[in-house]
C-alpha cells in the first residue's frame, strides 16, 4: 500500500476542492449563458457548453490519475444546475424547457457519464477489465 505524507495529502485534496469549485463555476455560467448563441433552431452556445464541461471532466480524470476527478468537477456542476431547474416562486426559472434547456441539462449529464467511464480507474484498472480467475475450491 502506497502511504503518503501529510503535504501530499493536503496538496491532493486541494487539488480535489479546486476541481469542485471549477464544476460550480461552469454550473453558474453555464446555467445562465447556454440560450445566448443559436444559429437557427441549433442552440450552438449549449452545445459549447456541454462540450466543455465534458472536456474539463476527462482532463480532470486523467490529470488525477482517478475517475474521482472527473467526479469532483461533475458534482460541482450539478450542485448548482440540478436547482436551476426548479420552478421558484412567481415562475423564475434559470434552466427553462426548450431545446437551449435540454441540450444543456441531458448532454451535460451524458457528457459527465461519458466522462466517468473514460477516465482512468485508480486501482489498477477496473475490475469488469481485469478479467475473472476463480479460486480452486480444494
Amino acid at each position: 500500500m502506497e502511504h503518503r505524507s501529510q503535504a501530499e495529502s493536503a496538496l491532493g485534496g486541494a487539488a480535489y476542492g479546486m476541481l469542485f469549485v471549477l464544476g460550480v463555476v461552469m454550473g453558474i455560467v453555464g446555467g445562465f449563458t447556454h440560450p445566448t448563441w443559436r444559429f437557427g433552431p441549433v442552440p450552438i452556445s449549449a452545445i459549447v457548453w456541454v462540450l466543455a464541461l465534458f472536456v474539463v471532466c476527462v482532463g480532470a480524470g486523467k490529470l488525477m490519475r482517478a475517475r474521482l476527478g472527473a467526479m469532483a468537477a461533475a458534482l460541482g456542476w450539478l450542485l448548482v444546475t440540478m436547482p436551476f431547474t426548479l420552478q421558484l416562486g412567481p415562475g423564475d426559472l434559470v434552466i427553462a424547457s426548450g431545446l437551449p434547456g435540454y441540450v444543456y441539462l441531458y448532454g451535460g449529464l451524458v457528457g459527465l457519464v461519458a466522462a466517468y467511464l473514460l477516465s482512468p480507474s485508480s486501482g489498477g484498472g477496473s475490475w469488469l477489465l481485469r478479467g475473472y480467475t476463480p479460486k480452486n475450491p480444494t
